[in-house]
């Protein structure tokens, strides 16, 4: 025994082949196999009376009593394998709890972001058919419900009679945990639904451990390690980064807010090694005065989803250090190498979705690399094969823009209830990520926009993503976030505007000026010109979605007119 949780590299490489193991027992191999299995891996934080931050460490045994506990409350409800059960519960530590209770039963969780619009949410949990809801806050569900009998499930629970649930007397099913099929549904994941229902990806039982056994050896696992995920774990990165810490009995705080305000001081107190985090966080952490001594022991930062900005990559890298062989370490399955730190962190900037199972693509940075635009690097090794297609599916060559595609076993069986949907995601036996991409002759890919985004000009197709990059990098002391969207141009076709935050100290700045600035900056650079510059003044302004996601739909929308019958751009 020792004073880390860390699993022994013997145990981490028995994970790598064991044929059960999967996203729906995870745990129950890590608590089997960990010798460690007594020491505090699992961190949730609060904050006592004068403001400090408490911290509070949980063993691999003590969740796993949780499960149990909360599994026997779901089982004493009626909850059979198989089942949909709807949990809206805050952020942290607990919705992972529900999620391993109701994987132990057999049944299927559906993680939603307790920042869903409520009419959003009730339409999400009768398409998916839940036969129950524990929830924070039932009201805004129950009174839904009432105006709609038919569809009420079972029950409507609160989340705290769960976890007051005295279990002492209560039993579980004969065979527990359940034994999952590889292909067992193990949790269903929504996107944000800001229009319409959101849809709902499947993760199953192995594809969503497909792909991250190598991370049992090559992820940054010392006994001075330590994680701070700032990923929702009501979303499939969170949970994805939940499995890889619990398996390698790496010490991990599951925050349960993304804000700085809240952030800040956790990491004071934790003092992680390691941060990972979808875009959003990374933009408050990299605007203003950096996070010195929050980051003093980062090496480094892990982004997944949409790709980063070099604007913000850049200013996080200058924190804290590094070992000399971290990256070498992260690439090839060679030990890290013991040497001394060197200044500075490193930025792993991960493609990936929650159909995708994981991060498939991921470029690193450190205060080193020179700058490369849109590069997400090359494609990892749970890839069969990625690709550049057109619309008919056929490769292109080499620096043409097309459509971003994978073949992997690490992704989803498709859409709950959906199969049209999954299947036009489907092209050439490969998985349409829904971004459009370009790879250059060494492999490297470049992420430009996402399907969905590309602006239609007169003159071609502009990508969002390219002209946000300059914005965010070149106009870094003006611009401390931006969307670029098209909206409809009265000569035809789409024009690109940018709706721009502005840093503290560049309040003065009005749109015209930023404007002049900007297209300065994209014509340098040889790319198009915005037609407009809005700056948003309060939040809705620059509206985000339950994960922190800027809402492009919302912006096109409010700024279809903007340019009709020679309207002012002001």
């Amino acid at each position: 025994m020792t004073d880390s949780p860390l699993a022994p590299l013997a145990v981490r490489e028995q994970f790598m082949i064991e044929p059960d193991l999967g996203a729906g027992n995870f745990l129950e191999y890590a608590v089997k196999a960990n010798p460690n299995r007594t020491l505090p891996f699992l961190y949730s934080h609060s904050t006592d009376h004068r403001g400090e931050v408490v911290l509070r460490g949980h063993s691999l045994v003590e969740v796993a009593a949780l499960r149990d506990r909360y599994a026997k409350w779901y089982w004493a409800n009626g909850v059979r394998p198989g089942e949909p059960v709807g949990i809206v519960v805050a952020e942290g530590m607990e919705p992972l709890i529900h999620f391993l209770a109701l994987s132990a039963l057999g049944a299927i969780p559906a993680m939603i972001n307790d920042a869903m619009r409520p009419d959003v949410l009730v339409r999400y949990l009768n398409f998916v058919g839940v036969v129950g809801v524990v929830a924070d806050d039932t009201t805004r569900i129950a009174s839904a419900y009432r105006a709609d009998p038919q569809n009420r499930p079972r029950f409507l629970a609160l989340s705290y009679e769960v976890a007051a649930f005295d279990a002492e007397s209560a039993s579980l099913p004969e065979v527990y945990p359940y034994r999952h099929a590889p292909d067992d549904v193990v949790a269903l994941i929504h996107s944000s639904g800001t229009t319409g229902t959101p849809k709902s990806t499947m993760l199953s039982h192995r594809s969503f451990w497909d792909g991250k056994q190598p991370r049992m050896v090559r992820f940054p696992a010392e006994p001075y390690d330590k994680l701070m995920c700032l990923m929702p774990h009501t979303h499939a990165g969170g949970l994805s980064y939940f499995l890889t810490a619990t398996l390698l009995g790496l010490p991990m705080v599951a925050m349960a807010d993304w804000r700085r305000k809240v952030v800040e001081p956790v990491m004071e107190a934790f003092q992680p090694t390691m941060l990972a985090s979808f875009p959003r966080s990374f933009v408050e952490l990299a605007t203003g005065e950096l996070p010195v001594k929050g980051a003093a022991k980062v090496h480094s930062w892990f982004n997944t989803g949409d790709s980063a900005h070099y604007g913000h990559i850049r200013r996080l890298v200058t924190l804290g250090e590094r070992p000399a062989g971290l990256i070498k370490a992260w690439l090839l399955p060679e030990d890290r190498a013991d040497e001394a730190a060197v200044p500075g962190s490193q930025f792993i900037d991960g493609l990936g979705s929650t159909e995708m199972g994981m991060a498939l693509f991921g470029g690193i940075t450190t205060p080193e690399t020179p700058r490369n635009d849109r590069c997400v690097g090359k494609a990892q090794q749970a890839v069969e094969k990625a690709a550049v297609l057109d619309d008919d599916g056929n490769e292109v060559p080499d620096g043409t823009v097309g459509l971003l595609a994978v073949k992997t076993p690490s992704r989803t069986p498709g859409y709950w209830k959906n199969p049209r949907l999954t299947s036009s995601f489907e092209l050439a036996g490969y998985w349409l990520t829904g971004d459009v991409a370009r790879r250059d002759a060494e492999g490297n890919f470049y992420h430009l926009d996402r399907t969905v985004d590309v602006i239609d000009t007169m003159a071609g197709p502009v990508y969002s993503l390219t002209l946000e990059e300059v914005l965010l990098a070149d106009c870094a002391e003006i611009v401390r976030d931006c969307s670029v969207v098209g909206v409809p141009a009265a000569e035809g076709g789409q024009r690109p505007i940018a709706v721009v935050q502005l840093q503290t100290g560049a309040t003065d700045w009005t749109s015209e000026a930023i404007l002049e600035k900007a297209n300065k900056e994209l014509s340098a650079v040889g790319l198009a010109t915005l037609g407009a510059v809005k700056i948003a003044v309060k939040p809705e302004d620059f509206p985000l979605g339950p994960t922190g996601k800027v809402l492009k739909r919302e912006l096109r929308t409010r700024y279809a007119t903007l340019f009709a019958n020679g309207a002012s751009t002001r």
